[in-house]
């Protein structure tokens, strides 16, 4: 069974909805004491990070979270959800992360950007991958849905699974282990968020 983290930080629904067209049911979980009895672990977010790492602090979820992603089970993380595995972030001030995966998330820089462009970054943009079970029966440059101004950066190269190129290369999917994310929303990604809602289901 797949746990759907609720701290009231995103659309959950939507999240929902895209697992059940996949014929797979979820629970939307805002207990932490019952987050270890779950196969998975999905942790979505829209909002700001700091606002959710309190939310989280708030529901005594952040140990609950970091037990889970110790005992080694598929753990996804999507778009806020992905930033928060990270140890800190420059929105609106300085914030401690999970601290899942090593590195930080900042605003686009676009002093570094090769045009003007449009921030936040919202829309259809390809993802350039390698090979992971999380884009399995995917091409290698494929279109997801985006909507972010900040991104991460990951200290080990490793890390990264995915990439996106808006201004600069950034890194999109990231896997550490048992532990995921994507930036993209795939619950608004049409067939490619579906296939790879549905890789995740099949890990």
């Amino acid at each position: 069974m797949i746990a759907i983290v609720d701290y009231n930080m995103g659309n959950l629904a939507s999240v929902q909805n895209a697992f059940a067209k996949l014929g797979k049911d979820t629970v939307v979980e805002s207990d932490p004491e019952k987050f270890k009895n779950y196969d998975k672990l999905i942790l979505p977010g829209v909002g700001a990070f700091g606002d959710a790492m309190e939310h989280l602090r708030e529901r005594n979820m952040i140990d609950a979270i970091k037990e889970f992603a110790a005992s080694g089970k598929p753990m996804l993380g999507i778009c806020l959800g992905m930033q928060l595995l990270f140890e800190s972030s420059e929105e609106f001030g300085s914030h401690e992360g999970l601290g899942l995966i090593k590195g930080k998330v900042t605003k686009f820089d676009e002093s570094k950007f090769e045009e003007p462009l449009k921030v936040p970054h919202m829309g259809w943009n390809r993802m350039f991958t390698k090979d992971h079970p999380l884009f399995k029966g995917l091409d290698d440059m494929h279109y997801l849905y985006f909507v972010h101004t900040y991104h991460v950066n990951c200290d080990d190269e490793n890390d990264i699974i995915g990439r996106t190129n808006y201004g600069y290369e950034f890194p999109s999917a990231v896997a550490h282990n048992n532990i995921m994310g994507i930036q993209p929303h795939p619950e608004k990604s049409h067939t490619n968020g579906l296939k790879i809602l549905e890789n995740f289901i099949n890990l």
